[in-house]
């Protein structure tokens, strides 16, 4: 795509035009906001480097490509994590500048941006690109910063240093190169953890030349040392001249980070020595029925889930506008509002007609900054359903999560309205809805080939790994629990040895259990896995309450005995509980069915469609093919029983 890139006159900012160059995207213009009065080197800013922005001008000859510049007339007015819309802010003063560049270059698809651990300057970037229909290429984001920084030092990147702001950093390491500076940030890093790229706002560089840069060069003809008089911070005050360079190297593509980081390389070349035979293909599909399921709503004291959302309307918009309509009259009476969805699982009858349920949904959700996660499959639904919705409500108005639309090698972006994850954050616990992972490669947002055996082993490690990285990033770590959703049970085996792998590598032994896997019709893109569910963390607090005795604590442990096969994930001390459940028994399905209506508790059940009507009502019913536990044994009947005491 073509691409205008924001600079600062920093590293950061160059670096990712060169990643995104060499993924095959087209510079056509730079970008900058500049202080409003002149001869101000330094902005109170949270967003922008303004140090050394007079040799911004330069740079449109360096690299033959116009630049266009935005005075900066705002503040940082909006200090929230997630930006939106607010008068006098400097993020506006960013959206007409992007706006005037779109005007110029009607062609423009993309916006190159330097953040690296950011989510402050990453969330109003990719704000400022949703207004203006632009995507934000963010190449540089959650690298590793000595992996990156040692990348920068090693491909031929001129950054001087111009500012320092940190321990150990003073005016003798001003205008020395980062290849000088490298070892000793190394250093400082082991010493007091300095962030060897600056992320802390340690330093700040400015760029004199890169293999990218055409024909001409910068080249410091006068510097002066400031030092600022309130605090240990000096940066330096340049003057430069654009110098000829000769020409520019003939192959200047940057490589890509591989794809897995360790340890999800390593269960990747364990897997593929060890996974030799496939298993057999069983690609069935599941019996028409004329039942529709009944709508479940439960309310505990923390969440409201409002499951089996369904329409006889005749055409698939209208069966989804009737749904959202039933939802909205729902959390009406529930005192909610679609902003307080913290997840949503979206059956399809046919995945192929998504784009018309997305519409609508879109409708929904799109103008909130942190949408819902959301899991959407294909299953088989009744005769009359063309789509089934069911989602988590939380009562709390502080939403937190991610919701990372930029392209990057990070894991895949969300083009759509919804978030890849939603916490729900108590005093004692927090808890984290994520979204359904399939293997897509980030950078390009395409389907990781699945042809092979060992391309869908691949496919399984890489998709984990995308799951994992959310849940390791939105601090919600611990494993509560996960389905993994497939199409073909040929690949079975697959997934239980990449979970148990994965286990051993990156979690506790008690959490192997936590794994449901499912087969559907059809996944998103024709992907052959995906991997969603939810994780925890227990807060602890300088003291904790004495365990209490919990009411009906012994007739829900003497339901769980009953099964086959069973699994308990205790948060905040057993006040909830995650219990997997599997059976063959449907009359055990039905017993417990009818003690959980006194319980009010949220009961979800994997089945066969054709197996519900001996069910009774009052559950989420997900019609599956098949399930298993995480060592591949099969039942007829998985059931999530989540308990709040």
């Amino acid at each position: 795509m073509k691409f205008v890139a924001l600079i600062s006159g920093g590293k950061d900012s160059f670096f990712n035009i060169h990643h995104s160059i060499s993924r095959g995207h087209e510079l056509i213009a730079l970008g900058n906001l500049y202080p409003k009065q002149a001869g101000i080197d330094e902005l109170d800013s949270f967003m922008f480097q303004t140090v050394g922005h007079d040799i911004i001008e330069y740079y449109g000859e360096c690299l033959d490509v116009p630049l266009y510049r935005q005075e900066i007339n705002g503040s940082s007015k909006n200090q929230r994590l997630e930006y939106s819309i607010t008068e006098e802010d400097e993020i506006e003063d960013l959206y007409l500048l992007l706006k005037t560049v779109k005007e110029k270059h009607p062609d423009v698809e993309g916006v190159s941006c330097g953040a690296i651990l950011s989510h402050y300057q990453r969330t109003r970037v990719e704000n400022v690109c949703g207004r203006l229909g632009l995507t934000c290429l963010a190449y540089l984001w959650q690298r590793n910063q000595l992996e990156l920084m040692g990348e920068m030092c090693n491909n031929q990147l001129d950054a001087r240093i111009i500012k320092v702001a940190a321990i150990g950093l003073n005016s003798t390491h001003l205008g020395k190169s980062i290849q000088q500076l490298y070892p000793y940030l190394i250093k400082l890093n082991q010493m007091y953890e300095v962030h060897i790229c600056g992320e802390g706002g340690e330093f700040e560089t400015i760029v004199l030349d890169a293999p990218f840069f055409k024909h001409k060069k910068l080249e410091i003809i006068e510097q002066e040392v400031v030092d600022h008089s309130n605090d240990d911070v000096s940066y330096l005050r340049l003057k430069v001249e654009i110098r000829d360079k000769g020409d520019a190297p003939s192959n200047i593509t940057l490589a890509q980070p591989h794809l897995l980081s360790e340890p999800f390389s390593t269960i990747l070349e364990e897997l593929v020595e060890e996974i030799k035979d496939d298993e057999q293909s069983n690609e069935c599909t599941l019996p028409d029925t004329d039942s529709q399921p009944d709508v479940y709503v439960v309310s505990t004291k923390d969440k409201l889930y409002i499951s089996n959302l369904t329409s006889t309307k005749s055409t698939l918009k209208e069966q989804t506008i009737d749904i959202f309509t039933k939802l909205n009259d729902i959390l009406v009476i529930h005192n909610s509002s679609f902003n307080d969805i913290q997840h949503v699982t979206l059956l399809l009858s046919n995945i192929n007609q998504f784009n018309d349920v997305n519409k609508v949904y879109e409708e929904q959700f799109s103008k909130f900054y942190l949408p819902p996660s959301r899991i959407c499959i294909e299953t088989t639904l009744s005769k009359t359903s063309l789509v089934q919705l069911s989602c988590t409500v939380i009562h709390s108005k502080v939403k937190q999560g991610i919701h990372i639309r930029s392209r990057s090698y990070w894991a895949p972006q969300n083009i759509g309205p919804y978030s890849q994850a939603i916490v729900e954050e108590k005093l004692q616990y927090k808890i984290g809805t994520l979204s359904g992972q399939i293997p897509l490669v980030p950078s390009s947002m395409e389907l990781f080939k699945e042809s092979k055996l060992s391309d869908r082993i691949y496919s399984s490690v890489l998709s984990l790994q995308h799951l994992h990285r959310v849940k390791e990033l939105i601090g919600v770590p611990e494993i509560g629990t996960i389905v993994c959703f497939i199409v073909d049970s040929i690949n079975l085996d697959i997934v239980s040895e990449t979970w148990q792998k994965y286990i051993t590598e990156l979690a506790s032994s008690d959490d192997i259990k936590n794994l449901i896997i499912v087969q559907v019709t059809k996944l998103p893109k024709s992907a052959c896995i995906e991997w969603g569910g939810c994780s925890f963390k227990n807060t602890i607090g300088m003291y904790e309450d004495e365990e209490e005795t919990k009411p009906q604590a012994s007739e829900i442990t003497n339901m769980v005995d009953l099964f086959e096969s069973s699994n308990v994930v205790n948060i905040n001390n057993g006040s909830i509980q995650l219990i997997t459940l599997f059976t063959n028994d449907s009359n055990l399905v039905r017993n417990l069915v009818e003690v959980n209506k006194n319980l009010s508790n949220r009961l979800q059940i994997f089945t066969k469609l054709a197996n519900v009507s001996n069910l009774g009502s009052n559950y989420e019913i997900l019609p599956v093919l098949q399930s298993w536990t995480y060592d591949k044994q099969p039942f007829s009947f998985t059931i999530i029983w989540t308990v709040e005491y």
